[in-house]
């Protein structure tokens, strides 16, 4: 218990020392970003390697939720024509 107080009031402590220096704290590990394909064309499926159910062309975007556990599939919302939630392979994002 006294080692979860103290981790949570050294974290306080950091954010509101990067607060008050002007330094950008990193966001929450749960929190979407969104990527821009790098890539000719990246496939969009309905699940990691599976069926494809639409293509991202270089220049769209990519809203990424998560990511699978070995980080080589991302999860999210595909604009541009796909315009639905599937799965990419990570690494073709600019």
């Amino acid at each position: 218990m006294f080692t979860r107080l103290t981790r949570t009031a050294a974290a306080t402590l950091v954010a509101a020392g990067a607060i008050a220096t002007g330094v950008a704290v990193a966001p929450a590990a749960s929190a979407s970003t969104t990527h821009v394909v790098c890539a000719q064309d990246l496939y969009v499926r309905d699940t990691a390697a599976g069926v494809v159910i639409g293509t991202l062309y270089y220049g769209e975007r990519i809203r990424v939720d998560r990511y699978s556990p070995s980080r080589q599939w991302a999860y999210g919302f595909a604009y541009g024509n796909v315009d639905k939630h599937g799965w990419v392979q990570n690494g073709w994002f600019c």
